[in-house]
């Protein structure tokens, strides 16, 4: 296995044995449903296609991939680091500079990544301290309510992109995916899906403003479609969901309520509500020398995803400051400019 340069710390470690009561919580503590702020008066339950057609309506946004990765220096992270690591060197990341940058490029929604394979969640989960909130963890403020302050205050609707610990990542002594609490060297699939699950419930009725839920790795190996979208509507029923498949020969298939392609366009005539990312450097989460692609390159494959039904989720890597390059940052400025004359 590989680990981290600083040792998890004690507290982390205690909560591992404290799985049992973590898991009576989780069970206990999932949530009824809740008013729905995307839902009008009376219409507590919308029609699955007239979520879908809102959402194809929004066409373009911003993906940011921020999290333990953008402080190791790679793209998925093997093993428990430190919380320490989680380090961006200031008193507060600044949002508001990214929720202005996608205002600038004409986007309406923007989604981050709250919690990736590191399994290092960037709220304070009831669930875990392995999180922003961890006593060695310099940072201590609840980023995805910043997040979310930040674009809805510009107007910009708000996703959640959450990992699901998928049996295709091999074994579990690499990629955890999962905070320790359900470490899964020692967790079955089920206690795994019912702490992601309770998990997923926190992330829904904490954050009344968000809308979408982006799902990395779930597909049928880890629960069926049904499961998980009733579990979510159970406690939002106007919230949407995309599922990200394991598979690369099955990305673009309908799983949930959006099909995702990850740096691949849909076939022409495509009918499924789709979601197309795509990086604007050349990788996911930030790296030292990243250059963004022209404004031009930009339009030029929006127009084909929007072309084909499918929404273009432009990715950005805010760096170790939590600050999005000065190069991207001209680059969607110069976008919104192109697509706004």
């Amino acid at each position: 296995m590989t680990t981290g340069k600083h040792a998890v710390s004690t507290i982390v470690f205690v909560a591992i044995l404290m799985t049992s009561i973590v898991f009576n919580v989780a069970a206990q503590d999932i949530p009824t449903v809740l008013p729905d702020p995307d839902g009008k008066p009376g219409d507590a339950t919308r029609p699955v296609h007239q979520l879908q057609d809102d959402f194809r309506k929004l066409e373009f946004g911003m993906f940011i991939h921020y999290n333990m990765a953008t402080y190791k220096g790679v793209q998925w992270v093997a093993g428990y680091h430190s919380p320490a690591d989680f380090n961006p060197g200031v008193d507060a990341i600044d949002t508001d500079a990214w929720a202005d940058a996608a205002v600038s490029a004409g986007m309406t929604y923007g989604v981050l990544t709250v919690k990736h394979v590191a399994g290092f969640c960037l709220w304070d989960s009831k669930y875990t301290t392995y999180d922003v909130m961890h006593p060695d963890c310099p940072y201590k403020k609840d980023l995805v309510a910043q997040f979310i302050q930040s674009f809805k205050s510009r107007g910009l609707k708000v996703g959640l992109y959450y990992c699901w610990r998928n049996p295709g990542f091999g074994g579990p002594e690499k990629y955890k995916v999962l905070p320790p609490e359900c470490d899964p060297a020692t967790h079955t699939l089920k206690e795994q899906n019912e702490f992601q699950k309770a998990q997923i419930a926190e992330l829904l009725t904490r954050y009344p403003d968000v809308f979408y839920i982006w799902n990395d790795g779930l597909d049928d190996q880890v629960m069926p479609a049904d499961e998980i979208l009733t579990h979510i509507r159970s406690i939002r029923p106007n919230v949407i969901a995309s599922a990200n498949w394991w598979s690369w020969g099955k990305k673009g298939t309908p799983y949930v309520d959006i099909a995702v392609k990850e740096m691949r366009h849909f076939p022409e005539g495509n009918t499924a509500p789709g979601e197309t990312c795509w990086c604007l450097e050349q990788k996911w989460f930030w790296g030292e020398g990243a250059h963004p692609k022209t404004a031009e390159q930009v339009v030029d494959l929006m127009a084909t995803v929007n072309s084909r039904n499918s929404n273009f989720l432009l990715n950005v890597g805010p760096d170790r400051n939590g600050n999005i390059a000065e190069s991207s940052l001209k680059t969607l400025a110069e976008v919104g400019k192109l697509r706004n004359p």
